[in-house]
């Protein structure tokens, strides 16, 4: 899943959390979609933080 949809999704079961409530089955969506976009959040930082050259 692309980032983009990825967010797009979150962002509808968040919607949906606060107007009608989830399943069972969208919570444990939910949880798994944010865990992958917050796992690859931290992976673009870390591969920014390898790319630091320090000037001397």
């Amino acid at each position: 899943m692309k980032i983009d949809e990825l967010i797009e999704r979150i962002n509808f079961l968040y919607k949906k959390s606060k107007e009608e409530g989830l399943t069972s089955e969208e919570k444990l969506e939910q949880e798994k979609l944010r865990r992958q976009y917050i796992d690859n959040v931290k992976g673009n930082f870390r591969v920014q933080l390898q790319g630091i050259k320090p000037k001397n």
